[in-house]
Formats: C-alpha cells, structure tokens, sequence
C-alpha cells in the first residue's frame, strides 16, 4: 500500500494525501502508484469544494465495477479539464456517467471520460459541453435497442467508438455540424449494429462523406493563437476567447459579448460576401475592442427599449467611425458586412418599423454612396458628423441624439407586435451589455464579480503531468491525451564521482579536445547597418554626416555588430533509464547503467567545450500513467557540480516508453533559437511497457514521435546498445541511428560520434 500503517494512524496524524487516500477508499495498486501525483496537481488546481467532488466522484467510479481505469483517467485528467470548463461542469459530468452506468453502455465509460481533455479544448465554455453531453445521451439512447424474439437490450454499438473519433470530429467540425453528422447515422444506422459502427468510426462512405458536408467554415479554436497575436499587435489588448455555439433550429441564436471572464465568439464563421472566416473574427474583436477602448456605461433606468435599441445602434457607428480612422481599411469589409434594407422594405400597416429605421441609418453612417432619401435619415447622419467632427462625443452623446432620432420619427405603427427584422441584423456587432448600468441591480447582475471570478491557487504545489496522444497503428489515428509525462529533477548524488571517470578516461579526453578545437567557430562576421552595435561603422557614420550637414536626413544606422561564423546548435541528450541497464555489458564488469554515465559524462564535457547549448535527461515508465521525465541539466544552466551529482545518481528501473519521453523532451528543445536542434537517443532496447500486449504498438509509437520531431525541425539520432536492434530501429528512426555492439567502447564511441553528426 502507498501509505503503509495509514489505518492505525489517528485522523489529526495523517497527511493531506493520506486522508484524501482513506475517503478515496480505493483498493487498486495501479491507483495507489499515480494517487500522490494526482492530489498534488488537484490541490494546486481545484478548490476547497472541488476537492471534495473531486475524491468524492472518484470513489464513485472506482466502485462501479468497471475496474481501475476509469478512476485512474478521471485523477489524471480532470485538474485540467477543471481550469478550462469550470468545477461546476462536474456534476454533468457524473450525471452522464451515471446514466452509461445504469444502461447497457457500461463499456463506452472510459472512451467517453478519454475523450473529456479534447471536447473541453473545442468546447471551453459550459454551455457547449452541456450541448455535448446532451448530443452523447441522445446517441446512446437512440442506437440502444433490443434483440428481436429476446427480452434483453444489446449496448449502443456506435457510442464507444464515437468517443474515440472525437479528437477528429471536433478538429474538422463546428458542434453544430457534429450535431447533424450524429444525427445521419442514428437515423440510417440505429437499427444496424454493423453498418452503425463503420458510420461513428468514419470507415464509411457516407460517413466521410457527410463528414465533409459539415466541414465548412472557419473553426475559432483553430485560430485562437493567430486572433491572440492580432489583439496583442494591432490593438495592444489580449483577452480570452471563448467559443459558443449556435445550434440548428434554435429559436434565440447568440451573438457575441464580451464580460470579465472573456469574448465570446461563435465557433465558427463562414465566408459570406467575400469576406473569408478569419476577417470576420478579426472585425468582431477589432469592434469590441474599440468599445472597451471608447465606450462609457450609462444609466439605463430612464430610458424606454426602443430609446435603448437606438442608442446601441449609433455608439455602434461611432466605434466603427473611430476604428476606421484609426485603421481606413476597415470600412471595406465593414460596408461587406453591414446589410442595406431598402428603404421601402417595411410595410408600416402591419410592422414595427423603429429597427428597419435604425438600420438605414447606421448604414448611412458607414457609406458614403448610401441610397436613402428620407430626410430624418440624412437630417441624423449630418447631426452625427457634426458631433464626430468636435471631438468630444461620447456614449451619453450618442444616447442623446438617439432618444432625439425616436422623438423625431416616431410613428404608431412602432408599438406593433411584430417587428421587421429583414437586413437588420449585423452579426459582427456585439450585445451592448456592457453600455448600461442600472440603480438597482437585478438578481443576475447582483455580485457578479464575486461569483464569477474564476479559482486562482494560491500557490502551484508542484509540476502537473503533460498529456501526450499517442499513435494507434492499427487505427491510423492517434490516442488523445493517453500518455500522463510527470517530470522532476533528478535525485542529487556525488559529483567528484562524475571527475574521477572523467580523470579515468584522461588520454581519451586529451584525444577528443584536439578534435574540438578544430570544430569551435572561428571567424567574425560583421552585421553593419545598425542602430545599436559593439563598434562604430566609420564609413557609415562619415556618409551620415555629409548628408546632415548638406541638410538631408542621415542614416541613424551607424554602428556594427559581430557574430561567430559557425555552429548554432542545439543539443537534447535524451537517456533510456529502463530496468535492463542494470544488467552487466558483454565483456565487462562493469554495467550498462554506469558505461553510460562514463559516456554521458565524456559527451557533456565535449559539448560544453564547443559551447553550444544542451540539456540532458533520462525517462522510464511504468504503464501509460506513469512515464516519468527527469532533469538532469537544463538549457540555462551550467557543466558544474549540480550537474554532475545529478549525473552520478542515476539509477534504472521500469520500462521504456520511448515516443511520449521523445516528445516531451521535444517540447523543451523546440523552445531554443538555434539553427539546427539535434536530441540524442541512448536506449539499450526496444520500446515496450507493462500495460502494452502488442508489442508493435510502441514501436509504431515511436517511429510517428520521430516524423512529428521531423516536422518541428529537429533530427533526431539513436545509439542503440542492443546487439538485436537491427529487428527493430531502423523501423523507427530511418537511417538515423548507430548500433553499438560492444557496450564496453561506449564511452569513446559516444563523444566521436556527437562531434561526426556535428561537424
């Protein structure tokens, strides 16, 4: 048991973890293992409340019979999934995990919790994981059905692998077009189990064929990073994005605002009048970002809803007025996205007209080349220059010449039930929420602050666990967030230990240095033209000053700068620290454990003698929840003492989970601006893990980490210590690998074999 003694202890004596352990009740070793882990990052992310949910629920699926993994996912991955959907999106959570529990659906369980990570990244708001859950219920319960001639019920063939295909669907699909697809194979498929199951895991015609019939538009959480870097550069503003959905058929459809907590976007626009997707979401920020920049709160207590429905629309076009003489280009797609009623388009006898009026006027507002002829229409729009030309109005401004523009044109017919919305609406706009202030507030405005603020701790216990996807060979696809990476600093030991093998191998080091000083980049080239530089550039300067004094604007770039002529790399030392290296190397007394240190070592002494910037660090794993990642040196610090010790304590143990540690180490070596990154592997054999049967899956793994690593612009090189790596590493890493024999060579093998890949 992970803590031993726990049940003689009295309450007041046990720690944090161990009370949480004992309500946890909970009898798996696998999820005694990662338990300690898990409360740390939980404590450091959840509340005091949500803690208690948090134990609470896991005690609940940990007795439902259904084994250790849905508890163990559900430690692992809710901390995270809590800081994007909120803790109060728990309960429905549960509640959707009850009802697969208490149905024959008892097995879609862990997909369904598995898929929870992705759906909150695509689906960060509350509302749309409402919608999420209620589209998975719907599914279940229209595909569960009964055998004919028995009396039982067979589970929803579709649901589990629904599950597996959401990282997909929600990449290629808005929740709108997610909706219609599931609701495709629930009504050809329900009653055809088979038929059913190719539709929900895309092996179907049909499937990938309505699939890209609802593949259309601009996604928001594909562009979230490139609209954070418009807000940040263009308008010196950032702000959460938060997705919402506007669902088919529904009557009220949402339309964007922003509050405290974020903007609020749709998931998803089309291209409409020539206007691509991301223009559109960049009009919308760039709108509300001029009302938070521009606009003032008013009281809102005086006035009726049709003076209020003005006011919006006229601080409306001041925003866009200002905006667009700060940035003129605007007004192009402005004028592509406003509509144009005609002026005729509404029958007074029969509609409200007050809205048709507002949008004539906001139009006239915006173009110059209107068509209108009414002369309230044009009395307005010079009134409104007028006011724009003096330069001091403001919202209560705008309010005043809309409560003037509804006295003015007045009409009984505006007092109609039916209003006339045709070529009103401009969906770029936001809600105006933000433009009133009321004497009294209301029970939804009352503390608003206060309650809606989101949890922040306190203080971060500790490193969360990173989750990694994982790639399913026989699938063709990945495992979503299937791997849990929990990272440390490795354990300090000795460091004069680490001097004496260097001392050891002496002749070896006085060989290798001969070699480096040969690879150390020499020359200078000079980088002339800058404002800031090392030296004055005289021939520059010289030129500069003839034009001052014959009065022409000199050159401020007058200066110089140097840099070497040589090698930019980056270097990530990645070690296997898998049980096997305990074994003793063929020939040898000594192990492969401490050859391997003696070659580390050598290898770190022969980089930091080139200077060029590297990081070691070692990995094992103990089943996909436990792959553990420490550093032994970090990019910023130095070959010293710390290093070492860290170095000489390495100890071996577990397996090797080759493709996620990869990945991991990636994510650090990615970060550094150099030309050329290379990660070297040392492994002394395949990869492989207690929980994976099929031995190629890990393989496959690894082999995709590689292409990935590819991709991101670092090579990645394996030395290989297995006489049998033949069978296997050139199915990974291409001809990127060296295969060493004879262990015992690899302290002058290793080093020789940095300064060839390097030189």
């Amino acid at each position: 048991m992970i803590f031993p003694g726990i049940a003689s202890m009295e309450t007041d004596q046990m720690t944090d973890e161990q009370r949480y352990w004992q309500q946890l009740d909970c009898g798996f070793a696998r999820v005694a293992e990662v338990f300690p882990d898990c409360i740390k990052e939980a404590l450091a992310k959840l509340s005091d409340e949500g803690i208690t949910a948090y134990i609470n629920y896991a005690r609940f699926l940990g007795k439902m019979g259904r084994g250790a993994e849905p508890v163990l996912i559900f430690l692992e991955i809710w901390p995270a999934v809590a800081l994007t959907l909120g803790e109060d999106a728990l309960p429905a959570i549960i509640e959707c995990v009850r009802r697969m529990y208490k149905s024959p659906n008892g097995t879609a369980i862990v997909a369904f919790l598995q898929s929870l990570p992705t759906a909150a990244r695509r689906l960060p708001s509350k509302t749309q994981l409402d919608d999420y859950l209620q589209l998975a219920l719907d599914l279940m319960e229209r595909t569960t059905g009964s055998i004919h001639g028995i009396h039982q019920t067979f589970p929803s063939p579709g649901l589990p692998v629904f599950f597996k295909q959401i990282p997909l669907l929600l990449s290629q699909l808005a929740l709108a077009g997610l909706k219609k697809w599931v609701e495709y194979g629930i009504r050809f498929y329900s009653d055809h189990p088979e038929r059913q199951v190719d539709y929900f895991s895309l092996q179907s015609a049909d499937s990938r064929a309505v699939l890209q019939r609802e593949r259309h538009g601009t996604l928001l959480t594909d562009n979230e990073r490139k609209l954070d870097l418009y807000l940040r550069g263009l308008w010196q503003t950032e702000a959460r994005l938060i997705p919402y959905s506007n669902m088919p058929g529904e009557q009220h459809q949402q339309i964007p605002y922003y509050d405290i907590l974020g903007i609020r976007l749709p998931d998803v626009y089309n291209d409409v009048h020539g206007i691509s997707g991301i223009d559109r979401y960049r009009i919308a920020l760039a709108h509300i970002v001029g009302h938070q920049r521009w606009s003032t709160a008013i009281f809102a207590d005086n006035l009726s809803p049709f003076q209020r429905m003005a006011a919006e629309f006229l601080e409306d076009s001041r925003i866009e007025y200002l905006l667009m003489r700060e940035y003129p280009g605007l007004r192009r797609i402005f004028l592509a996205l406003h509509p144009q009623p005609s002026e005729d388009a509404c029958d007074i006898a029969s509609e409200s007209c007050i809205r048709h009026r507002l949008a004539m006027l906001s139009r006239a507002l915006l173009d110059p080349a209107h068509p209108y002829k009414n002369t309230h229409i044009l009395d307005f729009r010079l009134r409104f220059y007028e006011l724009m030309r003096q330069g001091d109005a403001g919202t209560p401004e705008m309010a005043d010449l809309a409560i003037a523009f509804v006295a003015k044109t007045r009409r009984q017919s505006d007092q109609l039930a039916k209003m006339h919305f045709k070529d009103t609406e401009i969906d770029y706009r936001d809600d105006n929420r933000h433009l009133w202030c009321f004497y009294e507030q209301s029970d939804d405005e009352e503390m608003f602050d206060e309650h809606r603020q989101p949890a922040v701790s306190e203080e971060i216990k500790g490193l969360p666990p990173r989750h990694y996807h994982e790639w399913d060979y026989n699938s063709q696809s990945y495992r979503p967030d299937w791997v849990s990476v929990y990272e440390s600093l490795h354990p300090t030991g000795y460091a004069a230990d680490i001097d004496k093998l260097l001392e050891k191998h002496a002749g070896l080091a006085k060989r290798l240095k001969k070699l480096l000083d040969l690879l150390k980049p020499q020359d200078k080239v000079r980088i002339r033209y800058q404002e800031e530089g090392s030296e004055l550039d005289l021939d520059v300067a010289l030129r500069s000053l003839i034009d001052f004094k014959s009065g022409s604007s000199p050159d401020p770039r007058i200066n110089m700068s140097h840099k070497n002529d040589g090698r930019n790399i980056a270097v990530m030392v990645l070690l296997d620290l898998s049980q096997s290296l305990n074994e003793k190397a063929a020939g040898s007394e000594q192990t492969i454990l401490e050859l391997s240190q003696e070659a580390v070592s050598l290898l770190a002494w022969a980089i930091q003698q080139l200077g060029d910037p590297f990081a070691i660090a070692g990995f094992h794993s103990n089943t996909r929840h436990e792959v553990r990642y420490l550093h032994i040196k970090g990019y910023g610090e130095q070959w010293g003492d710390e290093v070492k010790g860290r170095l000489a304590a390495m100890e071996a143990s577990y397996s090797t989970r080759m493709g996620a540690a990869m990945r991991h180490a990636a994510h650090y070596l990615d970060k550094q601006q150099a030309d050329k990154k290379l990660m070297l592997i040392l492994t002394d054999g395949e990869p492989a893990d207690i929980d994976s049967k099929d031995g190629r899956i890990l393989i496959e793994d690894a082999r995709q980490a590689v292409t990935e690593l590819d991709a991101c612009g670092i090579y990645a090189y394996c030395i290989n210590l297995d006489p049998r790596a033949d069978e296997y590493v050139k199915d990974i890493f291409g001809r990127q690998y060296t295969i060493i024999d004879n262990v015992a060579q690899l302290p002058a093998k290793l080093p020789a074999l940095f300064i060839s890949l390097t030189k």
